[in-house]
């Protein structure tokens, strides 16, 4: 074999070795796929980065819908953005904030007539177990007038002033409690959300899964109240850190919800979805880059709970 020959054989299978290489250097170097977005049942969502603002997941995010309890969340930043306010101020129940539950089928709080309340366990009272009772109170403590008709009036009217304030334009409050015709988009209700979430006494509560207090009776005993977080996503999936349920049969049901894991805070809303649940702990997924959702078990409710 003469030099010539041995040449080009080890030419040819120095080709050869690289064509074999070829294929693996390319796979290495292909980037990586972006996840899929998740498909949901909810009508309109929304995913938003809490530290950039940026939005990482949209579904007819700028649609109004109505949005059910959630505008609780509305209520609750009205009172705890006033100047100077008293969070231990007692607060007598009325009859008429029991009435009210009665005459609008409402989720309740159970509170007692009678009973002296704080501000802040009327927060709690909203935002755990969604009581119409406790919000009621609260438009009927924080809103100026003459009459309970006029002082819920005036607490609305701060309601839709703040959300003003907050540049949400296609967001409108008519009631305190999330019972008449309030509404928001996905996008809106984040924005609001994440407003309440700077909040310490806000954070503190929607992150409670269940709240065991004591007021001063009207026949001058301890009446003793515990109130379990209707949001199921709390304690289900790991870094939930709130925020609140809602649902009518106009709005469907609701969820709007905050989680934490490695220093990254996700903010979203679901509304108007038939798996409220699995839907955001899809998103949250998506957002975090993990595969939690179709392990989670929700956390069951005790019989006596609320529903909201």
């Amino acid at each position: 074999m003469t030099v010539g020959t041995l040449t080009k054989r080890a030419v040819a299978l120095a080709g050869g070795t690289l064509l074999a290489l070829s294929p693996l250097t390319a796979q290495a170097a292909t980037p990586t796929q972006p996840e899929p977005q998740p498909t949901l049942a909810a009508k309109g969502a929304t995913l938003v980065d809490d530290t950039s603002g940026n939005t990482l997941f949209a579904k007819d995010a700028d649609t109004v819908r109505p949005i059910a309890s959630t505008a609780k969340i509305m209520a609750a930043s009205v009172v705890l953005d006033t100047t100077g306010v008293d969070l231990e101020r007692q607060v007598p129940v009325q009859q008429e904030y029991r009435d009210y539950v009665t005459q609008h089928g409402s989720s309740t709080a159970d509170l007692q007539t009678g009973d002296k309340v704080t501000v802040r366990q009327l927060l709690y009272a909203t935002l755990l177990p969604s009581g119409a009772d406790a919000a009621y109170a609260l438009a009927d403590t924080f809103g100026t007038g003459a009459t309970s008709a006029e002082r819920t009036t005036s607490f609305i009217s701060k309601m839709n002033t703040k959300a003003g304030e907050l540049h949400l334009s296609k967001t409108k409050f008519t009631s305190f409690d999330g019972g008449g015709s309030d509404s928001s988009t996905p996008t809106e209700l984040a924005e609001l959300a994440q407003h309440a979430m700077t909040n310490d006494t806000f954070r503190a509560i929607v992150k409670t899964k269940e709240y065991k207090g004591e007021a001063p009776a009207a026949n001058g005993r301890t009446r003793y109240y515990t109130w379990t977080n209707t949001n199921q996503l709390l304690g289900s999936y790991d870094g939930v850190i709130g925020i609140k349920t809602g649902t009518t049969t106009p709005a469907g049901d609701c969820l709007v919800f905050a989680a934490t894991r490695n220093g990254k805070t996700l903010v979203g809303t679901v509304l108007n979805s038939a798996d409220r649940y699995a839907d955001a702990a899809k998103l949250l997924d998506y957002g975090f880059g993990s595969s939690t959702a179709k392990s989670m078990k929700l956390r069951a409710l005790p019989t006596h709970a609320q529903r909201d």
